[in-house]
């Protein structure tokens, strides 16, 4: 009966187009039964806190020992952060509030671009799993798919389309050097995670977690691996997002002024058979007064149809460490995401 009721309350909640902001904007003061979080999920926030050394490794892309720096962090965190990247700060900026403006546009503005199928262009739409999770998290998005082929200035939003376009150029140039550190990372030739089209596709994602009023009783974004081989985050001064060190806890990603955020995916997990590790992340409620604003870039087809086979790269694997993976398509990776809850580990389904 309570998972006829939670649906039915779904369904409404997603019939009105609103968003989370919407409901924030009616004044609300207590967050509805859908948001609320399992005790499971209430109680990982009681974790033991981690101890004062453990701190996100930041990385100068312009300094020494690049390329050992990216592989300790790829391979105990799979995350970290990274300065001197290239990208003007000034375009940071207004990528954020190019966001930040989509979001807080007046409802039927944002109307238009509604839409729960994910392999549309533009999509705005809250809570990815809203249907399959337990419980919703505090989170709007606005997402578009930006490479290979970036959509047309007319078919994005106005108050954001100019720098999604400008921005996802600049990721996709940084996501090519990154991809290059980390080939030599794993003793490969620099192009090699290039040419095997890694650094192909992308999808740009502006994620809005609006004030809440209640943020002990839900979550801004449950914890989840990203279905990617990297991930590219830019977030705003807020905070909020957290990483899972050593299975055991969860670390503040701090911002850092100008700095991006690089994730490593369960693609990039996959393929260097396990040398690089996917990093379980999450984003816990927004309790300030002001709404925080991130830009996820994932480089991956995310929901798009792609037949391309991956599996273990030949040159990681020999008869001491053999692959311990099968091979997959993207297709059937993205199948398996959509259909789950967003916490749902993914890659066990592909363990040899």
């Amino acid at each position: 009966m309570e998972s006829i009721d939670s649906s039915s309350q779904a369904k409404a909640f997603d019939e009105t187009q609103i968003g989370v902001k919407g409901l924030v904007d009616s004044g609300i003061k207590e967050i509805p039964e859908m948001f609320r979080a399992t005790q499971a999920t209430l109680a990982s926030f009681k974790s033991p806190p981690p101890p004062k050394h453990l701190t996100i490794p930041t990385i100068d892309l312009k300094g020494g020992s690049v390329v050992e720096k990216i592989r300790g962090a790829a391979e105990r965190w799979g995350l970290f952060q990274v300065v001197n990247h290239g990208i003007p700060v000034e375009v940071l900026d207004r990528m954020i509030q190019g966001m930040r403006s989509f979001h807080e546009q007046e409802p039927e503005a944002k109307k238009r671009f509604y839409s729960r199928d994910h392999t549309r262009d533009v999509i705005y739409y809250s809570n990815f799993d809203l249907y399959n999770s337990e419980s919703a998290s505090w989170r709007d998005t606005l997402g578009c798919y930006t490479a290979p082929e970036p959509p047309l200035l007319e078919d994005l939003p106005s108050v954001c389309g100019e720098v999604i376009l400008e921005y996802s150029k600049e990721i996709m140039n940084l996501g090519e050097l990154l991809f290059e550190r980390l080939s030599e990372a794993l003793g490969l030739d620099s192009h090699h995670l290039k040419d095997m089209g890694c650094a192909k596709s992308q999808y740009v994602a502006g994620q809005y977690y609006p004030p809440c009023p209640q943020p002990d009783l839900t979550i801004g974004l449950n914890k989840h691996t990203d279905i990617s081989f990297i991930t590219i985050l830019l977030q705003d001064n807020i905070g909020g997002l957290q990483v899972l060190y050593d299975g055991q806890y969860w670390v503040d990603v701090t911002p850092v002024p100008g700095a991006l955020v690089i994730n490593i995916g369960d693609f990039l997990q996959l393929i260097s058979n396990d040398k690089f590790k996917s990093a379980e992340h999450r984003v816990i409620a927004n309790g300030s007064s002001e709404p925080r604003t991130s830009v996820v870039s994932v480089f991956s087809t995310f929901m798009r149809a792609s037949s391309r086979v991956y599996g273990p790269i030949k040159n990681l694997v020999s008869k001491e460490n053999p692959a311990k993976y099968r091979d997959f398509t993207l297709t059937e990776f993205s199948t398996i995401f959509g259909s789950k809850k967003i916490d749902t580990p993914k890659l066990h389904h592909f363990r040899i």
